[in-house]
């Protein structure tokens, strides 16, 4: 598993560009190093999750860790699979759930995506932007419905990990339209100020602020 993260990892080393953009505003910063934090971080549903990657750079570009068996604490499942996948600019994949237990792994390698969970039952929407700038891996518990965007010009790159094999024959696969009217979020990252809130979930709404 490891050498195949770190292969992944290999084939964006010559991308370069360490400078970043913070989620919360627009200031832009050098991220000389990202560190894997210990206690990751609740985003807006219990069990969404956020950890920063540490990135080494030196002079030949970086090293990153993905994943180890021994970060029990970041990565509560048995990882079962890893998966690379490429999302032309403003393309959405959304939405799909899994009801066997599945809990979702994503790091995005280039370019950023908009990655979302909504709980249908309390209305509540997590949001996490995750780039080639700040890397990060977001765990989603697969009962959320989930999806994501590419964000910007450039193709989006993301490499997931799953807890549970795909099966073929029988995916644990449930969906519905990535612009169904009914995900309409009471709550958008905790906050019920969000001017997103009580409206349709828009994924192409341009961002305002």
């Amino acid at each position: 598993m490891t050498l195949v993260l770190m292969y992944y990892i290999r084939l964006v080393e010559r991308i370069g560009g360490l400078a970043f953009f913070s989620v919360r505003s627009t200031r832009v910063f050098t991220a000389i190093e990202m560190v894997m934090t210990q206690g990751s971080v609740d985003i807006g549903l219990p069990g969404v999750r956020v950890f920063e990657v540490t990135v080494r750079p030196d002079d030949r570009g970086f090293f990153a860790e993905l994943y180890r068996a021994d970060w029990t604490e970041q990565f509560s499942e048995t990882i079962r699979q890893s998966n690379l996948s490429f999302t032309y600019p403003g393309v959405v994949r959304a939405w799909h759930r899994h009801t066997r237990g599945q809990v979702d792994y994503f790091c995005v390698l280039h370019g950023a995506l908009r990655v979302c969970a909504y709980d249908p039952d309390s209305g509540k929407l997590a949001e996490v932007i995750a780039s080639e700038h700040k890397r990060v891996i977001v765990r989603v518990p697969g009962h959320y419905y989930h999806g994501s965007m590419a964000l910007g010009p450039s193709p989006a790159t993301l490499v997931y990990l799953t807890s549970a094999l795909y099966d073929y024959s029988n995916p644990d696969e449930e969906r519905i339209a990535w612009n169904d009217r009914s995900v309409c979020p009471t709550e958008v990252n905790g906050r019920k100020d969000d001017p997103r809130v009580g409206q349709p979930w828009d994924w192409l709404r341009p961002v305002h602020r």
